[in-house]
């Protein structure tokens, strides 16, 4: 949630909200259905550590009901059996989010709201999860847990392989230049800037802010802590930016860590379809607004849909040429990052199969792109390539 989430942030769902919720929508059930199902149990533990209110004024659901839909919905399915908590520190938002929670609890979703910090029941959620997958979402106000705390979860108390962990962090970029501007000022509070070393591991962050709080200093705050939360936490971690319109500055940045490169794969895809439902969702409000516009402006604001997907298959079919110059043949989800490039979270799977295809009709592949699932797909060397190269090394 952004910082100050009041009433009049829930009234309704924000653009920003309507990215992250469609993002928890697409990702949340995959994750759940493609580890439980490895287990006998069937079983998954999701924590939602800043929760809020669970359900918008106009009735519309927040986080947390969209969370307890689909645990209802795989529970009765029988295809998963989720243990859900919920925390809320706010007295008013955790006595609207304890009403929520019971309406599912009452129809059998288990499911718990606690009202409080995240760290009062963080140690027992951990011991809840033995044996099961774990999914963490943490989406404060502000600031998060403390770091140190974050990395003692992911890398001793969670830090198989297997049973999987999950990580999504709403990292507050509005926190970050807050608090930045108390850097070098007189009037700054030192107690405040101790806040922010606490969330981030340290006051590295600081020597960023000596010249004055700018995008750049943010941006570069964002990819050291991504690739510091990386080191530590033994993970991959990518970050998605998350705005209330274009031309704006971003409010916060999604940070999604995972140990599989499925979720990975996953999660990617998802990514693309929360930015098509944010496009989609601006333009229909932009409409209502401004009713009559010949040309919408989101017509003016975002490249056609063609152009797009003509970069972004261009992209990834040389990506494509690049692995295979490396590797004979290789599965790609194995190189998840590697085959979407600077397209990752942007663009479907589908251009995967039709840039196997397109290699495949030029006599760049054997691989002809068919299969039922598009990460599973294999990508090898033509055939004479792989014999002449084979005579090369004999």
């Amino acid at each position: 949630m952004p910082r100050g989430a009041d009433d009049h942030y829930w009234q309704e769902p924000g653009l920003p909200s309507v990215f992250k919720h469609t993002l928890l929508d697409k990702y949340v059930p995959q994750f759940a259905g493609m580890t439980a199902s490895r287990i006998a149990a069937k079983r998954v533990v999701f924590l939602d550590g800043f929760a809020g209110r669970g359900r918008y004024g106009d009735g519309r659901p927040a986080s947390a009901e969209r969370i307890l839909r689909m645990a209802q919905n795989q529970g009765e399915k029988g295809t998963v059996a989720w243990t859900c908590f919920f925390v809320e520190v706010d007295d008013d938002d955790a006595a609207l989010l304890t009403a929520v929670v019971d309406e599912y609890a009452r129809r059998g979703v288990s499911a718990t709201a606690h009202h409080g910090s995240v760290l009062e029941v963080l140690d027992d959620i951990i011991r809840t999860a033995v044996g099961c997958p774990l999914f963490l979402f943490l989406d404060p106000c502000g600031l998060g847990i403390p770091y140190d705390r974050l990395i003692a979860l992911l890398r001793q108390e969670r830090r198989t392989q297997w049973p999987p962990t999950e990580v999504l962090l709403n990292f507050s970029l509005e926190a970050v230049r807050r608090i930045a501007g108390h850097v070098g000022s007189k009037r700054g509070f030192e107690a405040t800037r101790a806040r922010l070393d606490e969330a981030l591991g340290g006051d590295w962050w600081r020597a960023e802010f000596t010249g004055g709080v700018t995008d750049e200093a943010v941006a570069v705050v964002v990819s050291c802590f991504v690739r510091q939360l990386a080191d530590d936490s033994d993970m991959a971690i990518v970050s998605v930016p998350v705005r209330r319109a274009p031309w704006q500055k971003p409010v916060y940045h999604l940070v999604f860590g995972t140990r599989a490169q499925h979720g990975l794969w996953a999660f990617g895809d998802s990514t693309a379809q929360a930015t098509e439902a944010w496009w989609a969702t601006r333009k229909v409000r932009t409409t209502e607004q401004e009713p009559g516009t010949l040309f919408p402006v989101t017509q003016v604001e975002r490249p056609s849909l063609e152009t797009i997907t003509s970069h972004a298959l261009a992209e990834i079919e040389m990506n494509l040429d690049l692995l295979l110059r490396e590797y004979p043949s290789f599965k790609v989800v194995d190189h998840t990052t590697r085959v979407f490039g600077s397209y990752y979270g942007q663009v479907r799977e589908t251009l995967v199969r039709r840039a196997i295809k397109n290699m495949h009709r030029d006599g760049r592949t054997s691989s002809d792109g068919i299969g039922h699932r598009i990460r599973e797909l294999i990508v090898a060397r033509p055939q004479a390539e792989t014999a002449r190269r084979s005579g090369i090394s004999s």
